[in-house]
């Protein structure tokens, strides 16, 4: 009686879990698709931008007026940093594995390099899991901000830290923004990735001379802040995709990991079941024939 009564709680339990896993492999599963989706639309317009700028260097080139006027475009040498502000993507949820304990093992190892190059670093980080972990080691973060727990990480939250990193690195106050994060390969598959953002990487393909050009492209506003414009939403969304294929990464690891627990789940309830039955029929028969020898209709 007693086992039959622990097999039947366990039942219960597993039975009130199950949906839980089933649900969350659900939502982990759209948000995981939702993000490659959102990954290919960035792409795409990113493509567009590249196509743009080329055509208004000649513009730029023939009004100068303030130009050049980004740290971009002078000589100086930022081959070697000495402030660089690294960000870390973690997530705000777990039931993801290592997710979090991997990037920031990655974080540490990547600031130990640049602190060994005398670079000074601003420690930043994006997911409340990540936070935690870096200041569990004793790394102050200069700035730490959640992720959303339903949706995907929004294009206002890269824009707003680019927009703060390129004033800085204009007036001169910061030489390069590095973002740490686990990039997406597969389901359940990532590798803990280190990106620049800054100093702006620019594309020179499709670089077109506006002779080259028909029909001639027509600028109606000023060049320069066309051109500055386009940079900045090209960084923005440089970072933006690298946030897309963590979330990527995110929820496919933890889709993979609730789609076994489901599985798991899912046995431990038909094994359960079996026991309670074969429990219970043993139980009826013992009571039958102990009714059958009270009226004597077995022999001794």
């Amino acid at each position: 009686m007693e086992d039959l009564e622990r097999a039947q709680t366990r039942l219960d339990h597993i039975g009130t879990v199950a949906p839980i896993l089933s649900a969350m492999r659900t939502i982990s599963l759209g948000s995981w698709k939702a993000a490659l989706r959102q990954s290919t639309s960035i792409r795409r317009y990113e493509e567009r931008l590249n196509a743009i700028l080329p055509s208004l260097v000649p513009h730029l080139a023939a009004g100068r007026r303030a130009w050049p006027a980004t740290r971009h475009e002078s000589h100086e040498d930022v081959s070697t940093p000495k402030r660089v502000a690294v960000l870390v993507v973690g997530s705000e949820r777990g039931m993801c594995g290592r997710f979090n304990a991997v990037a920031a093992e990655r974080a540490e190892r990547y600031l130990i390099e640049l602190e060994t190059g005398g670079a000074q670093v601003e420690l930043m980080a994006l997911g409340s899991r990540a936070s935690r972990i870096l200041r569990r080691s004793q790394r102050p973060l200069v700035w730490s901000g959640p992720l959303s727990m339903t949706t995907l990480p929004p294009f206002r939250t890269a824009f707003d830290l680019i927009h703060g990193w390129l004033e800085r690195y204009e007036a001169h106050d910061l030489d390069a923004a590095d973002i740490v994060y686990n990039g997406y390969h597969s389901l359940g598959r990532y590798d803990p990735t280190v990106v620049r953002v800054i100093p702006p990487q620019l594309s020179q393909n499709g670089a077109a001379s506006q002779g080259e050009r028909w029909p001639p492209l027509i600028v109606e506003t000023d060049p320069l802040s066309l051109y500055v414009r386009i940079v900045e939403q090209q960084v923005a969304l440089n970072l933006y995709g690298s946030l897309l294929d963590a979330a990527a990464a995110e929820h496919s690891t933890r889709y993979q990991l609730m789609e076994a627990a489901t599985q798991s789940a899912d046995r431990l309830i038909t094994e359960l079941t079996l026991v309670i039955q074969t429990a219970r029929q043993a139980e009826i028969t013992q009571d039958m024939q102990e009714l059958a020898a009270g009226a004597g209709m077995l022999g001794d």
